[in-house]
């Protein structure tokens, strides 16, 4: 069966897998959104090389005009819904943009783990 040889590639024999944190991936999107997609994408894989399972709402969503203020008051809710679902919250990039904002005062009001991570994924203070 296809699915039970992808899962024991992904374990040893008779191991389960390891625990990975589900993390929300908060980075600009709004402006360059093509260079900004790519970029989100690099994060979404640094997060998963160091050992987490990277939600990147930019990923998800590709149908979505962020240039429509209905469309990206739709996309942040759903975002903000599924971050909801995360055990940290990443914050890449050297800027805060307005989106970015909204996620991390919902990510603070719920308690959530921040971080922050500059455009060379080095660990930084809040912005």
């Amino acid at each position: 069966m296809e699915g039970n040889t992808i899962f024991n590639n992904t374990t040893r024999a008779g191991e389960k897998p390891a625990f990975r944190p589900l993390v929300y991936i908060c980075a600009p999107y709004s402006g360059d959104v093509e260079e900004n997609t790519k970029r989100a994408a690099a994060f979404a894989k640094y997060a998963y090389d160091k050992g987490n399972i990277p939600l990147t709402a930019h990923l998800l969503f590709p149908f979505m005009d962020d240039t429509n203020e209905e469309d990206r008051r739709i996309a942040i809710f759903m975002d903000i819904v599924l971050m909801g679902k995360c055990q940290e919250v990443w914050v890449f990039g050297n800027e805060i943009t307005r989106g970015m904002r909204i996620e991390i005062e919902k990510a603070k009001k719920r308690r959530q783990k921040v971080r922050y991570f500059n455009s060379k994924f080095q660990e930084v203070e809040e912005k």
